[in-house]
């Protein structure tokens, strides 16, 4: 990741949590995402004051949902987010978020722990 756009997003973001260390991720699927949302916010898909009110709407609806807010929850949320934004403008569409959301379910169960997850055609099929 590029070190001056993971900065301008710990400003702009400021719950994004960090250790003494910088970033924390406790999964790569988080790191990940965050990944894909700094590429998207330089791509000029969305502004950070957009983005910031989309992940506090997205938590704030997973809090009135019963989420304690550990913080262990904090990069599901990070996701939902940004799924939303891209449905929202117009980058992807729910029906392929979807898609994709099973297909990797499918990938998943059918790894065996400890083995990279690839995704095949055969994980998007009905």
């Amino acid at each position: 990741m590029d070190a001056e756009a993971t900065r301008i997003a710990t400003e702009a973001v400021p719950s994004i949590p960090t250790g003494p260390d910088g970033l924390v991720f406790r999964e790569p699927w988080e790191a990940q995402s965050f990944a894909m949302t700094l590429v998207l916010h330089e791509k000029g898909v969305f502004t950070w004051p957009e983005w910031v009110e989309t992940l506090v709407g997205e938590i704030k609806r997973a809090q009135e949902n019963g989420d304690p807010d550990r913080g262990d929850t904090y990069y599901s949320h990070w996701l939902a987010a940004l799924e939303r934004i891209i449905s929202e403008k117009g980058v992807s569409d729910d029906l392929t978020i979807t898609s994709h959301q099973v297909a990797w379910g499918r990938a998943v169960d059918r790894t065996p722990h400890g083995e990279p997850i690839l995704l095949e055609p055969r994980d998007f099929q009905p």
